[in-house]
């Protein structure tokens, strides 16, 4: 029963951007700050359970990048509905989650073989997005200096746009190597 420790915290990273959301649409930014702060402490948490102890399980492979990116573009969506960070920022991360889950349906299709494993840029993207809400949040508490927002919202773009990429050419790829690999059926041949 322990070894689903990981799952019940991500379950409850998911049930908390409820309030999280209803936070930053109330002005609640406190309240939204300290939720961000706890979902991002239970992601590392659950990750390290289930590494450190071998308790990884395939409903939290599937369970807990939903949880996450549940997360970020709630996030980003009232960040934006609420002019905090720029539109096209938020269309961008909805924009590239969307052709990365299309990927991944469609590579699914294609090889009946779809590992969830994020890479690299991934979890860098990850980290500057949780950032950049963190940071907007503290500006709404005390207002920090311009350039720092800035520079923040052009690493998550840069991020987002490269991490984006990478999935799609890795997922070609894979899939390319996938279908020269597999044995060419001798239909009609003799």
């Amino acid at each position: 029963m322990i070894r689903h420790l990981p799952n019940l915290i991500t379950a409850i990273r998911l049930m908390l951007v409820g309030p999280f959301i209803w936070g930053l649409l109330q002005g609640r930014f406190e309240m939204a700050l300290w939720l961000i702060l706890f979902m991002g402490f239970s992601d590392g948490l659950d990750g390290f359970l289930a590494k450190r102890f071998g308790w990884q399980t395939v409903l939290g492979a599937y369970l807990d990048p939903i949880a996450d990116k549940t997360m970020l573009v709630s996030a980003y969506a009232a960040l934006g509905w609420l002019g905090l960070v720029p539109v096209w920022l938020v269309i961008l991360i909805i924009l590239r989650d969307l052709i990365i889950l299309a990927g991944a349906a469609f590579y699914q299709v294609l090889t009946h073989h779809l590992i969830m494993r994020p890479s690299y840029l991934s979890k860098l993207n990850t980290g500057a997005q949780i950032i950049l809400v963190l940071v907007v949040l503290l500006d709404q508490l005390a207002p920090l200096p311009g350039w720092l927002l800035s520079a923040l919202i052009f690493i998550t773009l840069l991020t987002t746009v490269v991490s984006g990429v990478d999935y799609v050419w890795d997922w070609t790829r894979r899939a390319r190597q996938h279908l020269a690999d597999r044995p060419h059926s001798a239909g009609g041949e003799e």
